[in-house]
């Protein structure tokens, strides 16, 4: 089960996308559908069917994007989370071989499309919380026990590398 939490930038992410699936996309396709029956035989229309099934999966994600979005809660940045791994944090890690990684711990909508946030749900992300820097954890993989060190902990959009 995910977590139904999100960060203030993600939210208004799914709000736009979802803003731009009904104002923009949804009613310029619903007018290709419209042309493309008017033609005739629909049986053999590409334009069509094309264009209805676009319909069926732009209606399934405002579906999803709407409920999804109901459900979920903003987690804002607080100060007092200063120092310490917890939601919204960019955290780099390095393990003893020398692998050095840097991600952001967001909600599970975030991730996709992104290969530097990775989900509160994650072991790695469930390893580091409320851990400091020099702090070190053990996260539990598919191949056995890994140990991590946290090297930095930053919170804001952007790591400041970016």
């Amino acid at each position: 089960m995910k977590t139904k939490l999100i960060t203030r930038e993600g939210y208004n992410k799914l709000k736009q996308e979802l803003d731009f699936l009904w104002r923009d996309e949804r009613p310029e396709v619903t007018k290709k559908v419209t042309w493309a029956a008017s033609l005739g035989d629909r049986s053999e229309n590409a334009d069509y069917q094309y264009n209805k099934k676009r319909l069926r999966e732009i209606d399934r994600r405002i579906r999803y994007l709407t409920k999804c979005m109901e459900e979920l809660r903003i987690v804002d940045h607080s100060p007092q989370q200063d120092g310490k791994v917890f939601f919204g944090a960019w955290v780099e890690v390095e393990n003893d071989d020398g692998d050095v990684k840097r991600f952001r711990i967001v909600g599970y909508d975030e991730i996709f499309g992104r290969k530097d946030y990775i989900s509160i749900d994650a072991p790695m992300a469930r390893a580091l919380l409320k851990k400091e820097v020099g702090d070190s954890t053990i996260v539990q993989t598919p191949v056995g026990d890994a140990l991590w060190y946290i090297n930095e902990i930053h919170y804001g959009e952007e790591h400041p590398d970016s």
